[in-house]
């Protein structure tokens, strides 16, 4: 039998990791396998919520040992899972006041065991362009600079959690529209 696949996806807000999750949903869909799409971000503001929470986008601004927790908390749900292709939608870092924090730090990584890791980015300036336009979000200021320094941050966290797990990461572009693309990178390089 297939050994089950948990897939970790991590994008800053912006590079278009939702509408490809869609596209690789059907796709994986259509070949007649079980999949399930997690956001890990989701997972963690339901038991925040539990505990009076009520925004989101506060989930940042809570002190790291509160967000370690949640995390813990989210990581052990994502693990009784069986689904045989399991997609972590998350972040590689959470911006706190204390500085980057790690979306994935090693106590969350144990927990999930991933097979793989995806990296989606894409350019800055449509970055910037996308995040303009959505108002779903109460984000922080965005500027090209802001957003390069977060590319650059997302790389090096991904890079470590594959060095810590020992499984492989691909690190792909989903420029305006090439989302074909971009998922067909991504199949090849999970084995879907």
């Amino acid at each position: 039998m297939e050994e089950n696949k948990i897939i970790v996806m991590v994008g800053i807000p912006g590079v278009g990791k939702t509408t490809l999750l869609s596209k690789l949903v059907e796709i994986i869909k259509n070949h007649d396998k079980s999949v399930r799409v997690t956001s890990f971000g989701t997972l963690m503001f339901e038991v925040a919520k539990e505990n009076g929470l009520k925004d989101r986008d506060e989930l940042r601004k809570l002190p790291v040992s509160k967000q370690q927790n949640l995390q813990k908390t989210a990581a052990e749900k994502i693990a009784t899972q069986n689904e045989q292709i399991i997609i972590v939608d998350t972040h590689a870092f959470i911006t706190s006041p204390e500085g980057y924090y790690p979306g994935l730090p090693e106590h969350v990584l144990k927990i999930i065991r991933p097979t793989n890791f995806v990296s989606v980015s894409a350019k800055p300036e449509e970055i910037y362009n996308r995040r303009m336009k959505d108002d779903t979000r109460n984000r922080d200021k965005i500027t090209l600079e802001n957003i390069k320094k977060e590319l650059d941050v997302q790389s090096g966290m991904i890079s470590a959690c594959a060095v810590i797990t020992g499984s492989p990461v691909k690190h792909v572009l989903n420029g305006e529209g090439k989302i074909d693309e971009a998922v067909e990178k991504i199949i090849k390089a999970t084995g879907l």
